[in-house]
């Protein structure tokens, strides 16, 4: 335990997480345009073939959760619903124009903001208009984030006929306190009945995100927050670590300040209880903060090597083509990244005048290609084979024996390996690959802690 603490303080540095390769700040915009986009999805889709993913960012939430980094918009006013529906219909529009054969859709995620903000009979116009042009593959997963405050059993229904079979819950934690102070109020009992409604109506799958981090957690919180989930028996749980990222997302309406938060060595003493607490109730590690019962979807892909990392975060099949429709989506198409315009106004502006709503992107070359899939192997399986050039470069052989010596990895030849000790650390080991980021080292702080 000693050397586990010594560790957190040596490696708890600001680092990427990793949803992409070359992470967004070490975007190269100068080999970035609207042709030399759309010409990367469609060699992905000659490439692979025409199975797409898609997500969909729906910003609007009727109130300001202040622990939250995520494009939203706060508005009461629920007139703003269909114009932006109409503009992500008119965005899959102009996709649709680019690819040679009809798109086979694999899978579908509403994200946010609150995707149920939007009514259901809005919901349906949506997803129908996305499927008019498309097929759905026979294997398909649609799923999506609710509010359990504003979820309610017409959504759940809705969306289930349309295909949607996975939900996935924003709990955070059950502590009024704390809840209160990242003005997120939700009773256990409301929890419960929009998990209960899901279950009768069919949902297969069930996903609770709770956060660790927040202002006024204590042990006893979290142990109290998951003897509350646990009760209630989700199929998968998103453990995620708060990132205090003031210098990107502001102050917001806060009710709390830093010296609120726990410590950084308490901080992770809070994710060992959950996920100890997880573990012994049979709950199984899948990737970085995720963990799901047997039978779960992700695992299975871990038992069939078949896990992938995406914006999306895990996902249960490699999608070589993702779209992201709407404000500040990013899409990926394996040879490149595209974000699109961060602000709604902008963004229904372009998609009105028929033109994508790009803001910038990266195009991704040999070398970028090489990292990216060394760093999903790592992250998704926890080894990976070192390319002969990385394990010549002093550097990189340096710090990669400093990791062994620590015990975080262990190297056989070529074969990377990461311990059970160093998954606490896997974005540290990322880090020695990421030749952007050793190039152009920040001067100002980009990312969140690495623990």
């Amino acid at each position: 335990m000693n050397n586990y603490i010594q560790l957190l303080g040596k490696y708890n540095v600001p680092g990427p997480r990793y949803t992409s390769y070359p992470t967004v700040p070490y975007w190269n915009e100068e080999t970035y345009n609207t042709s030399a986009w759309t010409s990367s999805v469609l060699k992905s889709t000659s490439d692979f073939g025409n199975e797409l993913s898609l997500y969909i960012h729906l910003p609007y939430c009727e109130s300001l959760c202040t622990f939250c980094g995520c494009n939203k918009r706060i508005t009461k006013n629920h007139a703003v619903e269909r114009p932006y529906i109409e503009g992500l219909l008119k965005e899959w529009e102009l996709y649709l124009k680019l690819f040679d054969k009809r798109p086979v859709i694999k899978e579908i995620h509403l994200g946010g903001g609150t995707p149920t903000f939007f009514n259901p009979e809005n919901l349906q116009i949506l997803i129908e208009g996305l499927l008019k042009h498309a097929g759905r593959h026979f294997n398909s997963s649609f799923a999506f984030e609710a509010n359990p405050v504003n979820t309610s059993e017409k959504h759940l229904q809705t969306l289930f006929d349309l295909g949607f079979d996975r939900l996935s819950l924003g709990i955070q934690d059950f502590d009024p306190k704390v809840q209160f102070m990242i003005n997120r109020m939700q009773s256990f009992d409301l929890v419960k009945e929009v998990t209960d409604n899901a279950r009768e109506i069919g949902y297969k799958s069930i996903n609770y995100d709770v956060i660790y981090g927040l202002p006024f957690q204590t042990k006893d919180t979290i142990r109290s927050t998951f003897e509350k989930v646990m009760e209630l028996n989700p199929d998968r749980i998103a453990y995620y670590s708060y990132a205090h990222v003031p210098w990107i997302k502001g102050t917001g309406q806060r009710r709390f300040s830093e010296s609120d938060l726990p410590k950084e060595d308490e901080k992770r003493s809070f994710y060992d209880l959950g996920r100890e607490m997880l573990m012994n109730s049979g709950y199984m590690e899948i990737g970085m903060d995720h963990f799901g019962r047997p039978g779960d979807e992700l695992l299975d892909a871990v038992k069939s090597n078949s896990l992938h990392r995406n914006f999306m975060g895990y996902v249960p099949f490699v999608s070589k083509t993702l779209i992201g429709l709407g404000v500040s989506s990013i899409s990926d198409s394996w040879y490149g990244f595209s974000q699109n315009i961060k602000d709604i106004d902008g963004y229904l502006e372009s998609v009105n005048n028929n033109q994508l709503p790009l803001l910038k992107g990266h195009i991704l070359g040999e070398e970028d290609l090489e990292i990216r899939q060394l760093i999903l192997d790592i992250m998704c399986r926890f080894q990976a084979v070192l390319p002969g050039q990385l394990m010549n470069d002093q550097t990189i052989s340096s710090q990669l024996q400093e990791l062994e010596n620590d015990g975080i990895i262990y190297l056989q030849g070529t074969d990377l390996f990461v311990t059970p000790l160093g998954r606490a650390f896997v974005r540290n080991v990322c880090m020695v690959f990421d030749l952007r980021l050793k190039r152009s080292k920040p001067e100002v702080q980009l990312f969140s802690m690495t623990v």
